[in-house]
């Protein structure tokens, strides 16, 4: 094989795998900060982190958890912005063969778990944040500049070392989001 035709292997190699990384490229959508009689709240949801092999995973039983990111800092303009509250929550699937259900737990719900008998519901609830309670209200001052920033991971999946060979592809599903920020004033 000549050098020009590996090379152009080399460069269409380069270009298609560019390509399938951004068509898989999660990000956070929908993002919303709002209040409560009481408290400062934040809906989002993740877009583009469920893929074949990933599916596949947990429909073998392969626990998946997403660890969502919430940061809120009053702005502050001749000096670092102040750090108000940092919170990190966890929403899980686990499923079960057997009974063909989703199990699903959102650390930052009350209610404990939820069991879903559908895969799109299933998913659904595990990249959705809705109503999470970040401050209350009397912690912010009116008429000052906020900003929250917010992102989401896949957590990484521990399996014992001899699965790690069985189950190379699982390495394959771990991504992150890039940070989104949300600039306001109360």
């Amino acid at each position: 094989m000549s050098r020009k035709t590996l090379a152009l292997l080399f460069v269409i190699l380069f270009f298609v795998q560019n390509l399938a990384v951004a068509q898989e490229e999660a990000r956070l959508t929908d993002i919303v900060v709002t209040n409560t009689q009481d408290d400062l709240i934040v809906y989002l949801s993740v877009e583009g982190a469920f893929r074949e092999k990933m599916k596949k995973a947990i429909l073998s039983g392969v626990p998946t958890s997403f660890s969502f990111f919430v940061s809120l800092y009053r702005v502050r303009t001749l000096w670092f912005d102040e750090k108000i509250t940092d919170i990190m929550v966890t929403n899980s699937v686990k499923y079960d063969n057997l009974k063909e259900e989703f199990t699903i737990k959102r650390s930052w719900e009350k209610n404990g778990q939820r069991v879903s008998k559908s895969f799109d519901e299933a998913k659904k609830l595990i990249t959705e944040i809705d109503g999470l309670k970040i401050v209350p209200l009397k912690q912010l001052e009116k008429d000052r500049r906020y900003q929250l920033r917010t992102k989401a991971e896949l957590s990484k999946v521990t399996l014992p070392y001899y699965l790690h060979y069985v189950l190379f592809f699982v390495s394959l599903w771990d991504f992150e989001t890039d940070w989104y920020t949300i600039d306001f004033t109360y």
